[in-house]
């Protein structure tokens, strides 16, 4: 709660489902009792007219049966009602009523009640017009410098202004220009009528001019009028302020001198009679309404400005004196007197919150109690600090941090894959070259324990895998239920995803004594996409440029066994070598030893070689768990491919530092298309135009260059996207060679993604460069330094776009290079202590400065070789390419 908020004097909910706007909101002392207490008079766009005279009982009441004093259904939609002296021979106040196509007149009258229900009021029709042309506003004032009598000006949607004197109908004028009507107000110190046109322009015109011009029914010129016989209406003064008009006002300090305030969308403007521009003001949020009034001091005017954030903000001409939040966004504001309780701050909204308030604060009364001081025995503290830690230890001990209970989940999500395709591919609008694309459905299932609030559930595959459908929301009104959804999965884009495995997530609020707008909760599944989904069975290929070995401690297993729907009818014997086909159009080799425990993967792009491997070791290690043997261990013994994977980075910095460029020119050509457009407007504008100069034939081709660039903008965008996702699944790959080959934990293994993959995908503002090298640059200084030097650098510099990737290529190699010496990932407090690693073998200590890192850039270059075939150190000559396919 804001300590400005508006104080609630009385409020009240008009009707049900109504709507309200600016007009329908007036106070006055309408049934004239003459003692200066407003009522408060509300017009819907239903066609109901209320009129209220609040009498709380004590501040913040709602509203009682006997503060409504009038409620009748005229049937039309009311536009506006004002309280003017509008019938003739007498100078009481009378209602005026605006409709769409109708203006009524009524009187106000109450009569004292003899019992307990109180005065009656009535309402009585004294005058009507029929309007010809349909109203948009109305205002009203003694126009001419009439005494004693108040005249309306209503003006119509087609920029017609009709005069009414009272009871008969006067003139009727088209403004020149008119397309759109905008607010109308009257000053009656100059004795002409404000607007602001279409052209975002305010205009003033004078009551006479309007009053000798042509007659509107002759909207064209006539003879007469070419002889002299008429006369033109012209505008008294214009002032351009740029922007829309929400409403007009006029406030008058004396006889010699009046404000025009206008409120735009964006700043609201103080005005002179004559036009031009006292102050301004900018408004920080987008208004709704306002109204201005003379202020204490002399010479300065307050102004109060309602806006879309429920605040009420009170301006002494440009300087704001007070803020005050709304329950609301006003859409009417007034000030009024209302029993005897002067300023009291009206609003309206728009769906009929009609609220009284005042300005203030609440004051705070809480007072803290005083603390018994007494005196300190420090021995007896010390007796009882014992105690407590030993209890704290024991329980430790026993059962932990915390006491162990058992939880039933309130809500269980379960996720099957079906084990076939669709029969009919939902697959549309795919990118992949061949011809058929299939899906596979996938069903989750929730079912909760207890009445649960709105749950949520997203559905979230790796790019370019796609749902039919991934957002779905649950009501569960009733413990023990069971939803299930279904929706199928299938490969849009012509390459491979970083993973096939897909996750959903249910968010949703369990409703508890303390909270009962419920605790928000988050539970997840996972699912495992069958890799029949992304590719196909393949002929296995002889050459390859990329080849990798994994060794296992375990005899090898057929081929056939571990890839059953993998199986190529043209070829018989396939227990050893067997190809996969990618549906974007890349082939991968997988070949087993028949003598040795070693699996090689080969293909020609590198990240391609991921899928096919973790595929492999996730199906072994379930292949022998089948068969109840629990050591089965997977492990790397070649060279690390770092080059490969070097190149894989370059090609994806390139494509982001070209993607910048781009923007850049991009941004150049839409300046120059501007400012080409500002000179052409100008030539245009002269009223004596000079020759172009070419500069059409500039502007085209200006334009042509900002439809390219943004095209190659889109078309780098797209391969951004792409390299990103080969990207990662390059970094899988060597995140999981990383493990193999230093037998890695779980948790080391999570420990190298989260540097390595700390990204969904690159943003403007953060790319995947930067934010790897701060990753692992922390854990060369943290848990894998060597040296307290290194251990007291920070990494507090801001992340900005690297120059190139020389340095962050240097840190890969550094950090593989101290996990081969004995180096070990953790996260714990005392990671950063010195370690002392010893390696078999006589290996050498970590470098502690940059000319060691020099050095051991040099000794390491046997150990990450430049080449392209991965498998020299540990050849296969049973299984090469040519024999394994033979064989």
């Amino acid at each position: 709660m804001s300590l400005f908020k508006a104080r609630d004097w009385w409020s009240t909910v008009l009707g049900e489902k109504e709507e309200f706007d600016q007009g329908c909101l007036c106070l006055a002392d309408i049934d004239n009792t003459g003692n200066g207490q407003d009522k408060i008079i509300v017009g819907s766009f239903m066609g109901y007219l209320r009129i209220f005279n609040p009498h709380p009982v004590k501040t913040g009441d709602g509203t009682q049966a006997e503060d409504l004093l009038l409620e009748v259904h005229l049937r039309d939609p009311i536009l506006q009602v004002e309280v003017g002296k509008f019938v003739s021979g007498t100078e009481m106040l009378h209602l005026a009523v605006l409709h769409s196509r109708k203006l009524c007149v009524y009187s106000i009258s109450g009569t004292l009640g003899n019992v307990e229900h109180g005065n009656q009021y009535q309402i009585k029709l004294m005058y009507e017009h029929n309007l010809q042309r349909t109203a948009c506003n109305m205002t009203y004032g003694s126009f001419g410098g009439v005494k004693g009598r108040d005249l309306i000006c209503i003006q119509s949607m087609d920029g017609m202004l009709m005069v009414f004197e009272q009871e008969s109908y006067a003139f009727g004028r088209f403004l020149p220009g008119s397309l759109l009507p905008g607010p109308l107000a009257y000053s009656s110190r100059t004795d002409s009528f404000i607007t602001v046109s279409s052209c975002r322009q305010v205009e003033s015109y004078k009551y006479q001019v309007l009053a000798f011009a042509t007659d509107a029914d002759k909207r064209q010129e006539t003879e007469q009028q070419k002889l002299g016989s008429g006369k033109r209406l012209v505008v008294d003064w214009t002032l351009n302020i740029g922007e829309q008009a929400l409403d007009i006002c006029i406030v008058s300090f004396n006889q010699s001198a009046s404000s025009v305030f206008v409120l735009g969308e964006r700043n609201f403007f103080c005005l002179k009679d004559n036009g031009q521009i006292r102050f301004m003001k900018k408004l920080d949020c987008s208004p709704s309404c306002f109204l201005p009034y003379c202020s204490v001091s002399e010479g300065t005017t307050n102004t109060l400005i309602g806006n879309h954030n429920n605040m009420l903000h009170i301006y002494q001409d440009v300087t704001l004196k007070w803020a005050t939040q709304l329950p609301h966004i006003p859409v009417a504001v007034r000030v009024g007197c209302l029993h005897d309780l002067k300023g009291v701050i009206v609003t309206l909204s728009d769906d009929g919150h009609l609220q009284c308030s005042y300005l203030g604060t609440d004051p705070s009364l809480f007072q803290a109690p005083k603390v018994e001081s007494r005196e300190l025995h420090y021995d007896e503290l010390d007796t009882e600090l014992k105690e407590l830690q030993k209890i704290i230890k024991d329980v430790n001990k026993s059962q932990g941090i915390w006491p162990i209970t058992e939880r039933e989940d309130d809500l269980k999500v379960s996720a099957m894959v079906s084990p076939n395709f669709d029969s009919v591919s939902q697959a549309t609008d795919v990118e992949v070259g061949t011809d058929l694309v299939p899906s596979v459905t996938v069903k989750v299932t929730l079912q909760n324990r207890l009445a649960l609030q709105k749950a949520k559930l997203s559905v979230y595959v790796q790019p370019p895998l796609v749902l039919t459908c991934d957002q779905f929301t649950f009501e569960f009104m009733a413990p023990e239920m069971s939803r299930t959804v279904s929706f199928s999965v299938y490969l849009k884009g012509s390459y491979t995803p970083p993973q096939l495995e897909g996750n959903a997530v249910v968010s949703y609020s369990r409703p508890s004594d303390r909270n009962p707008d419920g605790i928000p909760r988050v539970i997840q599944c996972k699912f495992r996409l069958p890799l029949k989904l992304i590719c196909l069975p393949g002929q296995p290929s002889k050459t390859a440029s990329h080849k990798l070995t994994i060794d296992t401690n375990k005899s090898p297993v057929s081929l056939l066994s571990l890839f059953p729907g993998f199986a190529n009818q043209s070829e018989d014997d396939q227990v050893n070598v067997m190809g996969f086909h990618f549906l974007g159009g890349s082939r991968v080799t997988l070949l087993a030893s028949k003598t040795s425990q070693r699996y090689r993967i080969q293909s020609e792009q590198f990240e391609d070689l991921w899928l096919i491997t973790n595929e492999l070791i996730i199906r072994l290690q379930e292949y022998f768990e089948k068969q109840g043997i629990k050591d089965f261990a997977c492990s790397f013994s070649g060279s690390m491919p770092l080059q490969e994977y070097f190149e894989l980075i370059d090609h994806h910095f390139e494509l982001r530092i070209n993607g910048e460029k781009l923007e850049e020119l991009l941004s150049e050509r839409a300046v120059q298309f501007r400012a080409i457009q500002r000179r052409l407007l100008t030539r245009f504008k002269d009223k004596t135009p000079a020759p172009l100069q070419h500069l059409d034939i500039l502007l085209d081709g200006t334009y042509k260059q900002v439809i390219a660039l943004a095209d190659a903008v889109e078309e780098n965008q797209d391969n951004l996207f792409q390299s990103f996702t080969k990207l990662r699944s390059a970094t899988q790959l060597v995140i999981l060679l990383i493990g193999l080959w230093q037998k890695l934990s779980p948790d080391q293994v999570a420990i190298l993604e989260a540097a390595f993959l700390p990204l969904q995908q690159d943003t403007q503002e953060l790319g995947w460069e930067e934010t790897v090298d701060a990753a692992i640059s922390h854990l060369l200084k943290t848990c894998l330094s060597k040296s307290s030097k290194e251990q007291a650098l920070n990494l507090s510099s801001q992340l900005n776009i690297p120059k190139d990737t020389s340095r962050l290529k240097k840190h890969i190699t550094l950090l593989c290079d101290r996990l081969a010496k004995g180096g070990r990932l953790c996260l714990s407090t005392d990671a950063a202590a010195p370690q002392t690693m010893v390696m078999p073998g006589g290996c050498t200590t970590i470098p502690e400065s940059d000319l060691e890192e020099r050095s051991i850039e040099q000794d390491s270059a046997e150990l990450f070789t430049n080449h392209k075939h991965l498998i020299v150190e540990t050849p296969m000559p049973e299984v090469s390419p040519l024999q394994g396919v033979s064989e």
